[in-house]
């Protein structure tokens, strides 16, 4: 069973980040400024050791590196997310978008391109950490079908069953669930989901593709969440039946 993060406003002093970068001056750097903001933090400098670190003392957040020695950080990501939830920023020098995206299909739930600002990886974390706990606390849950959201557990289920959804994939399946049977474009979904007023949407694509893995029965046939050709994708009420 993947372990959910939850994490109280109050306890985001608390949190434990695993810092996964092979540049010691870097390393270093981020390692000093999260403690500065209160994380425990945990630093290794390759593949092996981050899925070591993160099997013996699960992190509530993983900053990880995409280009490092052993296991590169894409399959990083694969291992992390047959285990846990946590929410994965992935550090990348590589500027071309769908070298970005294979990290975002591989489970990331935000990159960063390098050069990185220490500051805004700091404010980024304790974002990821702030919607993962309290994101739809006090909304009622909400029935569409065979699909249940239950926002202040951030649970969604097909038939009773717990999906085993990424952070970023429970943001935006729960905003079409809220908003069910209307086109989104990728910019509104974007918007809606995750707060982002401006950056790269591909990011949207992804998810709907590996969301519909998880919800559809035929993900290359979907009926719940249907795209709409030059406009956006729409939840079909009618699908989730």
């Amino acid at each position: 069973m993947r372990r959910t993060v939850e994490v109280q406003l109050a306890d985001l002093a608390n949190g434990r980040v695993l810092v996964v970068e092979d540049d010691e001056e870097l390393r270093s750097i981020l390692v000093a400024y999260l403690r500065r903001a209160g994380f425990s933090v945990e630093a290794v400098a390759d593949g092996f050791a981050a899925l070591e670190a993160a099997t013996l003392s699960p992190p509530d957040v993983v900053l990880l590196d995409r280009m490092i020695p052993g296991v590169d950080g894409v399959e990083i990501c694969r291992r992390l997310r047959t285990t846990s939830n946590a929410p994965i920023l992935l550090l990348t020098a590589m500027g071309q978008p769908h070298e970005r995206i294979d990290g975002l299909e591989a489970g990331a739930d935000d990159y960063v391109v390098k050069p990185v600002a220490p500051r805004e990886i700091v404010l980024r974390v304790i974002r990821l950490l702030q919607r993962t706990a309290h994101q739809g606390a006090g909304e009622s849950p909400i029935t569409l079908g065979r699909f249940r959201l239950t926002p202040a557990m951030r649970v969604i289920q097909s038939d009773g069953v717990d999906l085993e959804l990424t952070v970023r994939e429970f943001e935006l399946f729960a905003f079409l669930l809220r908003h069910p049977d209307r086109v989104h474009s990728r910019e509104e979904i974007a918007g809606g989901a995750w707060g982002w007023e401006a950056g790269d949407t591909s990011a949207v694509a992804v998810n709907i593709r590996r969301l519909r893995l998880k919800v559809e029965a035929d993900a290359s046939r979907p009926v719940v969440i249907r795209s709409v050709w030059g406009h956006g994708y729409l939840l079909d009420s009618e699908g989730t039946r």
